[in-house]
C-alpha cells in the first residue's frame, strides 16, 4: 500500500541550517569520535570507521535534533513545554533538552517500549503518556495533549530543525576524515522515520557529491528502499515484528522524502537474526555497546549488503540503549 508523496509546507533544510545546529548544540551535544576499525577494513577490503552515536548524551543521535529544535523555543514558550512520541531515543534526547532548558516534556511511548528506554525517559524528567501502536495513533494523542496544555509538538523526524540536528553527525564525518585528508565514499546509516539519514545526505552530499549514502533497515521495514524503487512513500504491512525498536516508523517522513530520494536513493536490510550477530560482534571485536537498532548498517556491512569494494566508508552506529536481557541473547546468538 502506497502513500502519496504530499509536499511539504516546512522548508527543506540546508547544509547551512545544519553548520548553523552544529553551532548551537556545540558544547552540549558530545562531537562524537570518528574511530577507524582495522578489523572491518580487513574484512572488507576498504578503509572503514565508525561514528559511534552510542557515546552521545542519552546514548544516541537523537539528542543533537532535539536540543537544536527545543534551544530556539521563545524563553516566553517554554514555560507549556513539549510533547513528542517515540518509542525511546527521541523520547530521551526530548527529556534530557527539556531539563537542560528548564521545561517540562510530556512523551508518548508505545506500551512496547523497551522498559529501560521508558525508565530513563521518566528519570530525565518527562511525563510519560502509553499507547498502543496497533489501535491507536500516536500522532492525535500527542496533539491532543499539546491543544490542551499549550505544548509545541517536537517531532521525531519530520522538522527541519530536526533534520539539521541530526545532519550534524555527517558534518562531522566529513569534517573529520577532511582532517586526514580522506572523503567518504560510503556512509551507512540506520533509519526509521528518515531524520538521521537526511540530515547526513545534507552534510555529505554537499562536501563530496559522488559518496553514496545507504539507508539501513530491518528486513519487514524496508519502507524506504521500497519507496525509492516505487517513487512514493511506501507503507510497511505491520506497525511492530522486529527487535530494532528504533526503527519501526511505519513509512518515511514526508519532509525527510523530499530530501533521501534525490540524495540518498538505496537501501540495504537485514534480518532480525543477523542484527544479532552485528551487536554480538560490536560488543566482541569492537568493544562498542550497540543496541539493535543502532546495530543495523554494521550488520549490513557485515553480511555484505553494502556493495563495499575499497574506498572510505562510514557506519554510524545510532543507539546503544539496550536492555540486558535484549543483550544477552545477542551475544549468545
Amino acid at each position: 500500500m502506497s502513500a502519496p508523496t504530499i509536499p511539504s509546507p516546512a522548508p527543506i533544510p540546508s547544509v547551512a541550517d545544519v553548520e548553523a545546529a552544529a553551532r548551537r548544540i556545540a558544547g552540549v551535544a558530545v562531537r562524537t569520535p570518528l574511530v577507524f576499525s582495522p578489523i572491518l577494513s580487513e574484512r572488507t577490503g576498504a578503509r572503514v570507521f565508525l561514528k559511534p552515536e552510542t557515546l552521545q548524551r542519552t546514548g544516541s543521535f537523537k539528542f543533537r535534533g532535539a536540543y537544536n529544535r527545543m534551544v530556539q523555543i521563545p524563553e516566553a514558550d517554554r514555560p507549556a513545554g513539549v510533547v513528542a512520541c517515540s518509542s525511546g531515543n527521541h523520547a530521551q534526547g526530548v527529556a534530557a533538552s527539556a531539563r537542560l532548558l528548564g521545561m517540562p516534556a510530556v512523551i508518548v511511548m508505545p506500551h512496547d517500549a523497551p522498559a529501560l528506554k521508558r525508565d530513563r525517559t521518566k528519570a530525565l524528567g518527562a511525563e510519560v503518556v502509553g499507547y498502543d501502536r496497533r489501535t491507536e495513533d500516536r500522532d492525535a494523542i500527542a496533539r491532543a495533549i499539546a491543544q490542551e496544555r499549550g505544548a509545541i509538538v517536537v517531532p521525531p523526524y519530520d522538522d527541519p530543525n530536526v533534520i539539521a540536528g541530526q545532519g550534524t553527525v555527517g558534518l562531522e564525518i566529513v569534517q573529520d576524515l577532511a582532517a586526514l585528508g580522506l572523503v567518504p565514499d560510503l556512509v551507512a546509516a540506520n533509519v526509521s522515520g528518515g531524520g538521521l539519514v537526511a540530515g547526513i545526505a545534507l552534510a555529505v552530499k554537499a562536501r563530496s557529491p559522488g559518496a553514496r549514502v545507504v539507508a539501513c533497515e530491518p528486513a519487514g521495514f524496508d519502507d524506504h528502499a521500497r519507496s525509492f524503487r516505487s517513487g512514493v512513500r511506501e507503507r510497511n504491512a505491520e506497525p511492530s515484528g522486529s527487535f530494532c525498536d528504533a526503527l519501526l516508523a511505519p513509512t518515511p517522513g514526508a519532509l525527510t522524502f523530499e530530501i533521501t530520494r534525490p540524495l540518498v536513493g538505496e537501501g540495504a536490510s537485514v534480518t532480525d537474526a543477523e542484527v544479532a550477530r552485528a551487536v554480538a560482534f560490536a560488543f566482541l571485536e569492537l568493544k562498542l555497546v550497540v543496541e539493535p537498532g543502532g546495530a543495523v548498517a554494521l550488520a549490513c556491512l557485515l553480511e555484505g549488503r553494502l556493495g563495499v569494494s575499497g574506498g572510505t566508508a562510514v557506519i554510524v552506529l545510532s543507539g546503544g540503549n539496550v536492555e540486558p536481557e535484549t543483550f544477552i541473547r545477542c551475544l549468545a546468538a
